[in-house]
């Protein structure tokens, strides 16, 4: 597509050109994939984190947030029960905290190799060094997911505090392409001084990095953040960027996110309806969910492992989808 043509589709408020457009991602999806929908074990288990991003809910200076970590062998119990719901992925999720050195992490993924020779290994714990995370992958992860939040420098020092910079960011997205990881980017949608122009600009980004994830879900204001009060990212929006990229990345592996199900009640569905294929239910103890608060009003967070995945598995299929509980990786 042109420039002209994505900036059409990314602010279009036409219902017809919408739904023309995801008529075609999913024509796109089925041709790779299917009606198949990947399930994925998600393990939230540290909620500290150093930076101090300016829309996240867990950000450093949020002295509100209850924190937590959790052990290695509470983890591995995660494990054990995503196991027998049937997970063949598990993805290790957290903020950047210093206490979980090069070293804890090795431990953590060693130990669920170890345990789960066959599954997959996903880490998202932020930005590291090359040697971070080749010792990482040497360990036993398949894969690492780092959403680049948006690919535009004067947007991301919006953002972001200075201390941070979207030339490391990117560059930590293609160390991890070249050390042998399937690497998922990403974004939020609707943040605050986001333009069409800088959507755009994702796109263009993530046809230059060719990731094998996809990450796109709606901003949410968080409390105790400087964005707190402001609008959240539009659902419409938000399902036309996850089509835009289906048809762009075709191969990609796209998850319908858990903060889309939290702006509307079938938000999840409908990002399958635009061309993701991927869920994520909660593995993490019940105890801890609301702990991980990115932003605010976070569903599930009652659920118990086994709640989150059936509840899933039935709205999908009423949506006309098969769930997979297999590594589903991506199509090469």
């Amino acid at each position: 597509m042109t420039d002209a043509e994505l900036l059409r589709y990314i602010t279009t408020c036409d219902p017809d050109e919408a739904e023309a457009l995801f008529a075609e991602a999913r024509k796109v999806r089925a041709r790779y994939y299917g009606n198949a929908v990947y399930f994925r074990g998600l393990i939230e288990f540290t909620n500290y984190c150093k930076n101090d991003c300016f829309y996240c809910g867990i950000r450093a200076s949020n002295k509100h947030v209850e924190r937590y970590r959790l052990s290695v062998e509470q983890i591995l119990q995660c494990c054990t029960v995503g196991n027998m719901l049937g997970y063949k992925t598990f993805v290790l999720q957290g903020g950047e905290d210093p206490f979980f050195t090069d070293e804890r992490i090795v431990e953590i993924v060693t130990a669920v190799r170890r345990n789960y020779p066959n599954h997959a290994i996903t880490l998202s714990i932020g930005e590291k060094e090359w040697s971070s995370y080749e010792l990482f992958f040497e360990a036993g992860a398949n894969r690492y997911l780092l959403r680049h939040e948006t690919a535009d420098e004067a947007h991301y020092a919006a953002l972001h505090p200075a201390s941070m910079s979207l030339t490391h960011r990117k560059q930590c997205l293609f160390t991890l392409k070249e050390i042998g990881y399937q690497v998922g980017a990403g974004f939020m949608v609707g943040t605050p001084f986001q333009t069409p122009e800088t959507l755009l600009e994702d796109l263009r980004f993530l046809e230059e990095l060719k990731p094998a994830m996809v990450g796109i879900g709606p901003f949410i204001p968080a409390a105790g953040t400087p964005f707190s009060k402001e609008a959240r990212g539009s659902l419409e929006q938000t399902l036309r960027m996850i089509a835009l990229s289906r048809i762009l990345l075709p191969k990609a592996l796209i998850p319908a996110t858990t903060a889309l199900g939290t702006i509307s009640s079938h938000g999840r569905e409908r990002g399958l309806m635009a061309g993701a294929n991927v869920v994520m239910p909660n593995l993490s103890p019940k105890t801890v969910r609301k702990l991980y608060s990115l932003y605010d009003n976070k569903i599930c967070t009652g659920d118990e492992a086994a709640e989150c995945r059936l509840c899933m598995e039935g709205r999908i299929r009423t949506f006309g989808f098969v769930p997979d509980m297999r590594r589903g990786d991506a199509a090469v």
